[in-house]
C-alpha cells in the first residue's frame, strides 16, 4: 500500500523534529505532508530542513490558522489526487506514538476502511490524564455513539488510517466541522457510507512540550453539532418511514 501521512501543525517547533524522525523510522516508505498554519515559531522552516535530510517529506504552508478539519481536508485531497492508497492523520504533539502506525496499517490491510487508534478499547490507555478530563472525554464519546447510533468507542480519536476508496465514497470534502467534531463527523460519514471501522488500541501520551489547543469552546461545539446531527437524522428517518 502507498501511504500518505498528513500532519497539521501550529506552534509545534519543539515537537516536529522528533515526530518526523520517528515517523520515518516507523513507516520508511510513507510520504509525509506537514500542513502548517503560519506558525510564528518556525515550525514550517524546521520541517523543511528535515525534509532535505530525511526525504519523502514536504511542507504545505497555509496563510493563517484555519483549523484541524480544514488541514486534514487539504491533506487528504492532495493524497487522493496523487493516487495514494491509505491516508493517515496524526497529531504533531507526540500524543500519538508513531511506532503504533504499522498496527493501524495492518488493520487496513485486513479489510478496515478506517483503522482508528482507540484509547477506549481493551489494551488502550491514557496514563497521564486527570480523572475529570478522562471522564469528560469518555462520556463525550459515549454520548456521540448514542446520539448518532454507532458502536465506536473513541469517535474523537485523531490517530487514523483511511482507505482511499472509503474517503471518496463518503465525500469527505463536504464535511464542515473542525476540531474534535471533525473526527466525529468523519466517523459518522464513513459508517453511513457503509464503511468498516476497526479500533486498534493505543497508548495516548499527553504532550510534553508546547501548549494544548483544547478549549471549552471546542467541547461545546462538538456536543452541539452531535446533538443537531442526531436529531436531524431521527426526524429524516421518521419522515421517510411515514412516506
Amino acid at each position: 500500500m502507498r501511504v500518505f501521512v498528513s500532519v497539521p501543525t501550529y506552534r509545534e517547533v519543539e515537537n516536529i523534529e522528533p515526530l518526523l524522525r520517528r515517523l520515518r523510522a516507523a513507516v520508511p516508505d510513507a510520504h509525509i505532508l506537514v500542513i502548517d498554519d503560519a506558525s510564528p515559531d518556525g515550525t514550517a522552516d524546521a520541517a523543511e530542513k528535515l525534509a532535505v535530510e530525511l526525504g519523502g517529506i514536504e511542507v504545505l504552508r497555509r496563510p493563517g490558522k484555519s483549523g484541524l478539519g480544514a488541514a486534514y481536508r487539504a491533506g487528504h485531497a492532495i493524497g487522493l489526487a496523487r493516487g495514494y492508497d491509505v491516508m493517515v492523520q496524526i497529531d504533531a504533539d507526540l500524543s500519538h506514538q508513531p511506532e503504533a502506525l504499522p498496527s493501524l496499517l495492518d488493520a487496513v490491510r485486513d479489510g478496515a476502511d478506517l483503522a482508528l487508534g482507540s484509547r477506549y478499547v481493551e489494551g488502550g490507555a491514557i496514563p497521564q490524564w486527570a480523572v475529570y478530563r478522562l471522564a469528560l472525554s469518555r462520556w463525550g464519546c459515549r454520548y456521540a455513539a448514542w446520539a448518532l447510533g454507532f458502536g465506536v468507542s473513541d469517535s474523537t480519536a485523531g490517530y487514523r488510517a483511511y482507505r482511499a476508496s472509503a474517503l471518496r465514497k463518503m465525500q469527505f470534502e463536504t464535511t464542515r466541522a473542525n476540531g474534535y467534531t471533525f473526527q466525529i463527523e468523519m466517523t459518522y460519514r464513513l459508517i453511513r457510507a457503509g464503511g468498516r471501522v476497526t479500533e486498534v488500541p493505543i497508548t495516548f501520551t499527553d504532550r510534553e512540550r508546547g501548549t494544548s489547543k483544547m478549549s471549552s469552546r471546542i467541547v461545546v461545539e462538538a456536543m452541539a453539532l452531535v446533538t443537531f446531527w442526531g436529531v436531524r437524522d431521527r426526524i429524516l428517518r421518521r419522515r421517510k418511514t411515514r412516506s
